[in-house]
């Protein structure tokens, strides 16, 4: 009887906010709106209904800043469980501590490891705080990024090879998008996935902006008698989102384009200009990724300098992936040597994908 008499006084004399805990019931993994951040069971062993407030940070997991908070409204919650939803917690007073996280409500949360830690502010009479509870999340995209060109197991006839890729999906979920780009020598019977983990890479970019890069022609020149593979990594800014497979690549023994003898270089259409001005005579060779199903794009060369006057104009057959697209510069366009043009290609998506170039007419 004594051992009843003591649990009881022991549960009275608890704080308010010792009688109420929070459970998180926000996925573990996968892809994430902000707003079911808020899905959390709320468990009240108190007599009389409480008023609370649900007190949210998130963390990031691998350099442990924070990088959003909120406070819901307060909620009355009686004796028992209740579920809590987006519904019942707004309006969320949010403070915005990464310009990585979309402001909008109903945003997805950007990929990347994160910590929810909850706790509980109960009011009535005196206010008081609940044990923080946090729970891991690993936020994913549906689709990794896709390796597109050198096909695998190719074999190429340049020393100067294109990669391209397409990007992770949705792209919705990125606000800081990058790539890196690892390319690495595989040793006689090593696997090409061990090869990228474990061997120094021949090349390394980090921080691309495009989903293509060709290679640097001034970089370490790759030999062929070796065996190369190679992989992209997306990254939200400078943290891990996801990663490709790893494909592989020879060069041809025979004679290679790069090695002195003349060859056509395809120049990657770009959306976002740069300094970059090729020189260029009777035609103008790039290079475009087509992330669709359209089969054709427009483009138009426009004067620089002479009010952005459009001078030529045409369209352009596309297929799905890598294009290797060669416009001739007709003389009728009445293009003037030693002057920059530009040169741009519209999408069905309305986007522009664009290369500045000097015009050098041939003597």
């Amino acid at each position: 009887m004594k051992s009843y008499l003591y649990l009881f006084f022991l549960l009275a004399a608890l704080p308010v906010a010792a009688q109420v805990t929070i459970t998180p019931v926000v996925p573990p993994a996968g892809i994430l709106q902000k707003n079911q951040l808020w899905n959390v069971v709320l468990a009240s062993a108190a007599e009389r209904p409480l008023q609370a407030r649900v007190i949210l940070r998130l963390l990031d997991a691998e350099q442990g800043q924070p990088v959003l908070s909120g406070v819901s409204r307060a909620v009355t919650l009686a004796r028992g469980a209740r579920q809590l939803k987006q519904a019942d917690v707004e309006p969320v007073q949010y403070e915005y501590l990464s310009p990585a996280i979309d402001r909008n409500v109903n945003a997805l949360l950007p990929p990347g490891k994160y910590l929810a830690c909850y706790n509980i502010e109960v009011t009535g009479g005196k206010t008081a705080y609940s044990r923080e509870e946090c729970v891991p999340i690993v936020v994913e995209p549906i689709s990794p990024p896709m390796l597109n060109l050198p096909a695998n197991g190719a074999l190429l006839d340049t020393k100067v090879p294109q990669f391209t890729w397409l990007p992770p999906a949705p792209l919705q979920q990125f606000r800081q998008l990058r790539y890196e780009l690892l390319v690495t020598e595989v040793h006689d019977g090593q696997p090409p996935v061990e090869a990228v983990q474990q061997n120094v890479p021949v090349l390394r970019m980090a921080r691309l902006r495009e989903n293509f890069l060709s290679y640097p022609p001034g970089h370490a020149s790759l030999d062929t008698g070796k065996t190369y593979a190679w992989t992209v990594i997306a990254k939200e800014g400078e943290h891990y989102a996801a990663q490709t497979e790893v494909w592989t690549f020879r060069l041809n023994g025979g004679k290679l384009a790069g090695t002195g003898e003349s060859h056509k270089v395809y120049v990657q259409l770009r959306r976002e200009l740069d300094g970059n001005v090729l020189g260029v005579s009777h035609e103008l060779s790039v290079g475009y990724v087509n992330e669709t199903a359209e089969t054709q794009a427009g483009y138009e060369l426009v004067a620089l300098g002479e009010g952005n006057r459009i001078v030529s104009s045409g369209t352009l057959e596309l297929a799905r992936g890598a294009n290797h697209l060669d416009i001739p510069l007709p003389r009728r366009a009445g293009l003037k040597h030693g002057k920059v043009y530009l040169f741009r290609l519209k999408n069905s998506r309305g986007e522009y994908w664009q290369i500045k170039f000097n015009y050098q007419a041939e003597k």
